[in-house]
């Protein structure tokens, strides 16, 4: 009898040793269907069933840290000087590293040196994000930062015929991404991710792409994108970043211009309207994401380690190469840096 109670309290001590690791706070691996979701404790993300160890990686931290990060503007052959900068001034090199595919006839030639960096900032641990200021598919390329170039229109007749498969301006917007995308598959070839963040800023009218919202709107032009380059060119290295900006219509903007969850894997919002990091904002986001990873796609003005405690679920940020200096002082920049909720390139897991 006495061997049978001992056996019975031995057991039950198992089963509850097993029931306590179970209730942990680490992340859980979930076999859905590929969205990824939580399960109402903001501190125990459930994660997407994906193949992407960056995407992985963002739902691990959501809630507790964010990622720091630069953007890289032209030239393309200094494709790491604003990350260069943070470093001279924090000390340490930001955890995200960025850059464009660019529209200028001297940076279009010169892709190749952003995607050799992209290798080698992968390499090293960082998340690769890469977004493109298209030109006008319309005009063609090369163009610039005009009227007559990324901030260049499209009528509506234009606009249907952009989206109707064979047409003329159809066919010379396929011309541009087939040049970007023998690049993307270069990555792909080294095993390289990519935060893929086309046609930023959606709600945004002053870009040829945006400020069209509804289902043949903006929202339209990216699923056309996203099914062209992921079942057409075979790139399945990318990871969809859906962008839009913080006007007053936040609210209702995320609804217009939503490609839908099987569009995108990461919610950003660019923080340039002045008033700061809303809880109002973040709220937003946090709600159209629908348990996805939310970051902050670009900005101007950093938040600060405590916005970052109080709004966790941000990922990561990625500030505006200069304007990281002229909206931030060195120290407030420095600081952020060297919190203990932010992340940067030497506490990153690496990807091998």
């Amino acid at each position: 009898m006495r061997k049978t109670i001992v056996s019975s309290i031995f057991i039950l001590a198992l089963a509850f040793a097993f029931f306590a690791c179970r209730k942990t706070k680490e992340p859980v691996f979930s076999n859905n269907n590929g969205n990824g979701s939580t399960n109402g404790n903001t501190e125990t993300p459930v994660i997407t069933n994906t193949p992407f160890k960056m995407l992985k990686y963002l739902y691990t931290i959501s809630g507790s840290k964010t990622v720091s990060g630069i953007h890289n503007r032209e030239p393309i052959t200094s494709p790491a000087a604003w990350t260069d900068h943070a470093k001279n001034v924090t000390g340490k090199y930001a955890g995200l590293w960025s850059s464009d595919f660019m529209f200028q006839a001297d940076n279009i030639k010169n892709r190749q040196v952003m995607i050799d960096e992209a290798v080698n900032e992968f390499n090293k641990g960082a998340l690769v994000n890469i977004m493109w200021h298209s030109c006008n598919p319309a005009l063609g390329e090369p163009c610039e930062f005009d009227d007559k170039g990324v901030k260049s229109k499209l009528t509506d007749a234009q606009w249907t015929e952009l989206l109707t498969d064979g047409t003329e301006i159809n066919s010379k917007w396929k011309l541009l991404v087939d040049e970007v995308c023998v690049y993307l598959q270069q990555l792909k070839d080294k095993n390289v991710e990519v935060l893929w963040r086309p046609y930023h800023e959606m709600n945004q009218g002053a870009f040829w792409w945006g400020g069209r919202p509804g289902a043949n709107g903006t929202r339209k032009l990216y699923q056309q994108l996203h099914d062209y380059m992921t079942k057409t060119k075979g790139l399945t290295n990318l990871i969809w970043v859906w962008d839009v900006q913080d006007f007053g219509s936040l609210a209702s903007d995320v609804d217009s211009y939503n490609p839908g969850d099987d569009y995108w894997d990461v919610a950003a919002l660019d923080v340039y309207d002045g008033s700061g990091y809303t809880k109002t904002k973040y709220d937003i986001m946090v709600k159209a994401a629908n348990g996805k990873p939310i970051a902050i796609g670009e900005c101007d003005k950093l938040p600060t380690s405590d916005i970052l405690y109080t709004q966790p679920k941000w990922t990561f940020f990625m500030s505006w190469s200069e304007l990281t200096f002229s909206a931030n002082t060195d120290a407030q920049v420095n600081t952020l840096y060297n919190s203990a909720n932010v992340i940067t390139l030497d506490k990153m897991p690496g990807w091998k």
